[in-house]
């Protein structure tokens, strides 16, 4: 191990990029922090990324431009990137470091906590329970997020993935446990517009209070993208582990993270895997999502929603196809459904929760729920048969039962998939949405929720809505109006 005593020497061997080479050292540890200070006694931060025997690679975040080998001292500190770490940050936004950048003081605190975190012993991990409702149907009702859980969001260029974040961001919460939740956003190379809509979406919403946000923007050194997560991370563990919170981690772009790891791998000059990213991307991915989690006797927990775009569209890309081996599920974009005007555009079939059977059900939503679910998933796959199968033959030439499929698919996506970027609704409000879909179905088609789960839920003449609110129209008295007056189903914004 070793001792936090610093060591300074004067000239480098190598400048090249971001990165610089130190040769001749000695008691030099990986990913210790560095300060490399020029002649003027500016100081620029950066950690080490290689140590050989007598050599150090040293990763400078605001690069080396303007550097000169012979004149630079650079100093090993002999302790790891470190950040503050306080509850009095909530409220706050900070760059890669957590130095401020809403004009406010710096953090107040001695307590001092390495960005790569800690590993969580895995006999010390406890199972994900628990679900958080994020306001959203198809993501509470289909594919619930569980608290602990890392499902990541796959979307593509163009489509409304910062909305569906900042709307999360806005809305999620643990049922009976809203006081003890937090919100750590952490975007990588996005544009000064994005960091700004987010930052106005979370303050006017009244959710920054308990937010803490860490950006890095599009003209910020990419290497900068490689410490913003696992400080987002560190401050995560802080709260849940020490400060008993519940904290959602949501973290934007992961596309623009494995981009400027490819950058630096290339200025190292290792050999490239697919698609030019360095072949360790699967565990470097890997050492960030796996910080999420419950440990066995403590209170809080850390719930990741990683989004990163596909290049291309590409689910097989790298990045994704990474992602979706590491965390327990995804939530993938449509660009179809966005092309119809459904917002947000979830794809609700190959999207999956893998831990979802766990967050739901009795004790913990209504016992319907996981029969709903699956109800919803086998109609859906149902809808895409018959609307192939329409296109050769025409729709004339579907039975009646094809064309009630049609008809709930159209429903399906305009009313229970289709919802307002400020729409709040509850499970209440979604698995009662859900029996409304399931009414525009042949009783006889329904192998997969109970006939005491029909008679109890489904609306009808002898079973009214139990919810009028369903469609996510808070104070609604439960009289449908318009076109829609007297059906068995309820309007929707």
């Amino acid at each position: 191990m070793i001792e936090e005593q610093e060591r300074e020497y004067l000239g480098t061997s190598r400048l090249f990029g971001p990165i610089l080479a130190v040769e001749k050292v000695s008691g030099v540890g990986q990913d210790e922090m560095v300060e490399v200070v020029e002649p003027d006694g500016r100081v620029r931060l950066g950690r080490v990324l290689e140590v050989s025997e007598d050599m150090a690679i040293v990763q400078v975040f605001e690069g080396t431009a303007g550097l000169v080998a012979k004149t630079t001292r650079v100093r090993f500190t002999g302790h790891p990137l470190r950040i503050p770490v306080s509850r009095d940050m909530l409220g706050r936004v900070f760059d890669y470091l957590a130095r401020p950048l809403d004009g406010g003081p710096a953090p107040i605190t001695d307590d001092l906590r390495g960005v790569e975190g800690s590993a969580i012993n895995p006999t010390a991990r406890e199972y994900p329970r628990d679900y958080i409702q994020t306001g959203i149907s198809a993501i509470d009702g289909m594919n619930t997020l569980v608290r602990g859980q890392k499902l990541p969001i796959f979307s593509g260029s163009g489509l409304p993935h910062d909305a569906l974040a900042a709307q999360i961001a806005r809305q999620a919460r643990v049922k009976g446990q809203e006081g003890d939740f937090a919100i750590i956003f952490a975007a990588m190379g996005v544009k000064h517009d994005t960091a700004e809509f987010f930052r106005r979406s979370l303050e006017e919403s009244g959710v920054l209070r308990n937010t803490i946000m860490f950006l890095n923007l599009a003209d910020d050194p990419p290497v900068e993208r490689l410490v913003t997560p696992r400080s987002a991370l560190t401050m995560a563990e802080f709260l849940a582990f020490e400060a008993d919170m519940h904290v959602l981690v949501i973290m934007t772009d992961m596309t623009n993270y494995a981009e400027a790891l490819r950058e630096i791998s290339s200025v190292r000059g290792e050999l490239p895997s697919r698609k030019g990213y360095p072949g360790y991307l699967y565990s470097d991915l890997a050492s960030i999502y796996e910080r999420a989690g419950r440990i066995r006797g403590k209170r809080g927990s850390i719930t990741q929603l990683p989004i990163l775009t596909m290049p291309n569209d590409d689910i097989n890309h790298p990045v994704p196809d990474l992602t979706g081996y590491i965390t327990e599920g995804q939530i993938v974009l449509s660009r179809d459904l966005y092309h119809k005007g459904i917002y947000p555009p979830i794809d609700v079939l190959p999207s999956l929760s893998r831990l979802m059977k766990d967050g739901i059900g009795e004790g913990m939503t209504r016992g319907d729920h996981p029969n709903v679910a699956s109800q919803l998933y086998a109609a859906y796959s149902r809808v895409k048969a018959v609307r192939s199968l329409a296109a050769v033959i025409g729709e004339e030439e579907l039975s009646e039962v094809d064309k009630a499929y049609l008809k709930f698919g159209e429903e399906f996506e305009r009313r229970f998939l289709k919802q307002e970027p400020d729409e709040d609704r509850s499970m209440e409000q979604t698995l009662d949405l859900a029996w409304h879909m399931l009414a525009l179905l042949p009783r006889d088609e329904l192998h997969r929720v109970s006939q005491e789960q029909i008679e109890k839920y489904m609306p009808g003449k002898d079973n009214p809505p139990r919810n009028p609110a369903a469609a996510g129209r808070p104070g609604a008295e439960g009289k449908d109006t318009g076109a829609d007056a007297g059906k068995d189903t309820v309007a929707v914004r």
